[in-house]
């Protein structure tokens, strides 16, 4: 038999304010509440339409779909439409270019 491939572990909020409560010496709830409150500055953003560049991670932005016909498989006909939407979409950054920490890293001389 053939062995499942394992997925990977699946990080939340929780898991990311914990972490960081550890590192900055902060509570969990502090934490936690930092973060919500990042989110809900991110969701009322592009709520706006407005572009969030995070350096290092990315860009945020909401796109635009058309209206378009759609299909109904069974019969095949093309009756029913689907309305022009807005969408959020993650543009990541390109991982091609070095991170500005490892030039730094590879600058210094080694001893």
């Amino acid at each position: 038999m053939a062995k499942k491939a394992a997925s990977p572990a699946t990080i939340t909020l929780k898991h990311l304010a914990a972490a960081i409560a550890e590192d900055q010496e902060l509570s969990k709830k502090q934490a936690e509440s930092i973060l919500s409150d990042m989110v809900s500055m991110i969701t009322k953003h592009l709520k706006k339409g407005e572009r969030i560049r995070i350096v290092g991670l990315g860009i945020l932005q909401v796109r635009k779909r058309a209206a378009r016909m759609g299909r109904n498989p069974p019969p095949a006909n093309r009756s029913r439409s689907r309305p022009a939407r807005r969408l959020p979409s993650a543009r990541p950054r390109n991982s091609r270019k070095p991170s500005r920490a490892s030039v730094l890293i590879e600058s210094e001389p080694k001893l």
